[in-house]
């Protein structure tokens, strides 16, 4: 018995189409498409091979398959960044998006907490987390100038914090209960509209870290998601 597919956008039962041996295409009416992984019966491997001698090939959960070791990463962050856009351009309101970005820049990053602050006009406002509570989501804020978060902001470019307990600025909010983590690094990325400030991404880890150049850029690659995730729901 065939199994049907229902498409996570509008419901409508999608037709699968085989793209090479390791991945089928499933497309809707709609327009919405994804990838899945090939049923395991019908991979083209020789099954008189060892695993070791195949190639380390990695599957995400759309079915696209890549080499592991360097090109592993790079191809992670591209598919996190479509994973991420399409969530950006959904119909789903801005507090559900925000909480998906959050998780998924997380988890590509292997960092702890991962959080969101856009600014209201006169507060730098906690709006989406993942790994700090939920209940200070909304609630903690802060000023331009504030903490670290605050302190990118004023100096208008990111600020990385080896050592978050060196540092004066640092603002905790009981609120979030990140002192069960003991944060120690921290990074704190903010982005603009024009001249005025938007918001702050920040990435924090509980053991010293240090942020390659290609994470640097993929978390400024969010943060215009964000801003656009952002823009297109506020009509701004």
């Amino acid at each position: 018995m065939e199994s049907i597919i229902r498409c996570r956008k509008c419901g409508k039962k999608m037709k699968s189409s085989r793209v090479d041996d390791y991945r089928i295409k499933l497309a809707c009416t709609c327009g919405f498409s994804e990838y899945r992984t090939a049923p395991s019966a019908t991979k083209a491997i020789n099954p008189h091979f060892s695993k070791e001698s195949l190639l380390p090939l990695t599957f995400d959960d759309s079915g696209r398959f890549f080499f592991e070791q360097r090109a592993d990463r790079e191809q992670k962050e591209i598919i996190t960044i479509e994973e991420i856009s399409m969530l950006a351009s959904s119909d789903y309101d801005l507090d559900e998006v925000l909480k998906g970005v959050v998780e998924k820049t997380a988890k590509r990053l292997g960092v702890d907490i991962c959080s969101i602050y856009l600014w209201d006009g006169e507060y730098l406002v906690l709006r989406g987390t993942y790994g700090l509570a939920q209940e200070a989501v909304g609630k903690a804020r802060l000023k331009i100038g504030e903490g670290i978060t605050g302190s990118a902001v004023e100096a208008r470019k990111p600020l990385l914090i080896p050592d978050i307990s060196n540092d004066p600025r640092y603002r905790y909010f009981p609120e979030t209960k990140e002192e069960q983590y003991r944060i120690k690094t921290m990074y704190s990325y903010p982005f603009f509209l024009g001249d005025k400030p938007f918001g702050v991404l920040n990435a924090q880890t509980v053991v010293s870290r240090e942020f390659t150049e290609d994470e640097i850029y993929f978390v400024s690659v969010i943060a215009n998601l964000i801003l656009g995730a952002v823009k297109m729901r506020k009509k701004i």
